[in-house]
C-alpha cells in the first residue's frame, strides 16, 4: 500500500487540542506510528480518526473492541510533562524534525526537554558499547567534542559506556549551535541508567532529551530497537566506535543503513571483541573514520537524508472518505484468502485483488486495527492466523 502524499515544505501549527487527540492516538493500545499516519491519511484529523477508530477495528473482525486513550488520561501526561519542563511536538508539527518525519514508522509524538533548537538538520549518531575500554571512551569523547565543536550536533542512547563519553564530550565542548541528544528507551522522566544522574541533568538544562513513550516508562529489551530506529533517523550519519558482532549498535547501523543515511565507524584491534562489529561494518563498506575531521570530510557535499518521503499529514483536503469505499466488503474477503503467515508484497496484493492502492489501504487498517495483520519492512504484510 502506497499512502504517500505529496511533498509539502510548510508544516501547520495545531492546536492544543489536536495535539491532545495525536497523543490519545499514540497511546491507544495496539496502534503503532504506521497505522496512526495511515488512520489520519484516511480520515483527514486526528479527531475523526479517534471517532472512526472502532467502527474501524469492528469492520475488521476485531473480537475486542479496541482501548482508546481517555482524554483526561492524555492531559494528566501534558500537564505532567509541563511539570518537569518538557512539552509535546506531533509529528504534524513545524518543530518536529524533517529527518524523523521522512520515517514511514515517524513517532506520532515525541517528549522534549531542554533546547529544541537543537532539532536542527546537521545531526551525527555516535554509539557503541556499553562495557566500552577506555581508549574507545576517549575516542568518544573527542570525536563528540569536536563535532559539536564544528556546531553538529551528536546523537546518543544515554547508555554507558561510548553514550555516555559522547554526551559529556559534546556537553563539554559548550558550544553555542552545537551540542547533544539523549534519546531515551523508557519515559522522559525515567532515569536509566541510575548512575548516569548527574549526566541526565545536565542533558535537560544544557542539551536536550527525546522520548517517545509515556512518562513513566521503565526501558525494557522491546524498547531499546525502537530507540534505536529514533537515534538513526533524526541523523545525517551514525558513527560507530567499539560494538560486539551482536549489539545494539549495530542495530541501529541497520536502521541508519534502511533510512538511507550515511554509516561510518572507527576501527579498533581485531583482538577486542568490543571491536569486532565495527570492523565488520568497515569491510562492508562502512566509511572508516579516525576522527571528527574526518566525519565532516565524509559528509561535506554529499546531499543529506533522502526526504521523498517526508509528508506533511495534514491530511484535510486528502483524506479518503470511508462510507465511500464501497469496495472495501469484496477486497476484504480476496484479501484474507490471499494473505497467510508468510509475508506478501502489498503492491502483489494490488494487482491479485484488481482494486485501488486506497481499498486495499482500507482494508489493511482495519484488519490492523482489529490485531489480524502483521507489517513487515519493505511494504509486506501477513496474517495472524491465531487471530483469524
Amino acid at each position: 500500500m502506497s499512502l504517500q502524499l505529496r511533498l509539502c515544505s510548510a508544516l501547520m501549527r495545531i492546536e492544543d487540542k489536536e495535539r491532545l487527540d495525536w497523543l490519545r492516538l499514540a497511546r491507544s493500545s495496539g496502534i503503532g506510528p504506521v497505522t496512526v499516519r495511515d488512520l489520519i491519511a484516511f480520515t483527514g484529523t486526528a479527531a475523526k480518526a479517534l471517532e472512526a477508530l472502532p467502527d474501524l477495528a469492528r469492520r475488521g473482525g476485531g473480537a475486542r473492541p479496541v482501548r482508546i486513550c481517555a482524554k483526561a488520561e492524555a492531559e494528566r501526561e501534558i500537564e505532567a510533562l509541563a511539570k518537569r519542563g518538557a512539552r509535546l511536538i506531533a509529528r504534524v508539527e513545524p518543530d518536529y524534525p524533517e529527518a524523523l518525519a521522512a520515517l514511514e514508522d515517524a513517532p506520532p509524538v515525541i517528549a522534549v526537554k531542554g533546547r529544541a533548537d537543537l532539532l536542527q538538520p546537521n545531526k551525527i549518531a555516535l554509539v557503541g558499547a556499553r562495557n566500552a575500554s577506555a581508549n574507545g571512551r576517549h575516542i568518544a569523547s573527542n570525536l563528540a567534542a569536536g563535532l559539536a565543536g564544528a556546531g553538529a550536533v551528536v546523537i546518543s542512547g544515554m547508555a554507558r559506556g561510548i553514550d555516555t563519553a559522547a554526551h559529556l564530550g559534546a556537553l563539554n565542548a559548550r558550544s553555542e549551535t552545537g551540542g547533544t541528544i539523549a534519546v531515551v528507551a523508557g519515559g522522559i522522566d525515567v532515569l536509566y541508567p541510575p548512575e548516569n544522574g548527574a549526566l541526565f541533568e545536565r542533558l535537560g538544562a544544557e542539551g536536550l532529551i527525546v522520548a517517545e513513550a509515556a512518562l513513566g516508562t521503565e526501558p525494557a529489551a522491546r524498547h531499546f530497537p525502537r530507540r534505536n530506529r529514533i537515534i538513526s533517523g533524526l541523523s545525517r550519519a551514525v558513527v560507530v566506535v567499539e560494538a560486539a558482532l551482536r549489539s545494539g549498535s549495530l542495530i541501529t547501523a541497520r536502521y541508519a543503513l534502511d533510512q538511507g543515511r550515511e554509516v561510518m565507524a572507527v576501527p579498533g584491534s581485531p583482538l577486542d571483541p568490543r571491536c569486532r562489529g565495527a570492523n565488520r561494518l568497515i569491510r562492508d563498506g562502512a566509511r572508516l573514520v579516525e576522527d571528527f575531521e574526518q566525519v565532516l570530510e565524509s559528509l561535506d557535499g554529499l546531499a543529506g537524508p533522502n526526504l521523498r518521503f517526508h509528508e506533511n499529514l495534514n491530511f484535510s483536503e486528502q483524506a479518503t472518505e470511508i462510507n465511500t469505499l464501497s469496495e472495501t466488503d469484496r477486497v476484504r474477503n480476496e484479501v484474507l484468502s490471499l494473505l497467510g503467515p508468510s509475508p506478501v508484497m502489498v503492491d502483489e496484493l494490488v494487482r491479485q485483488c484488481h482494486c485501488s492502492p486506497p481499498v486495499l489501504g482500507m482494508v489493511l487498517l482495519e484488519l490492523d486495527l482489529a490485531g489480524r495483520l502483521e507489517r513487515y519492512p519493505g511494504n509486506r504484510v501477513s496474517l495472524l492466523m491465531q487471530a483469524a
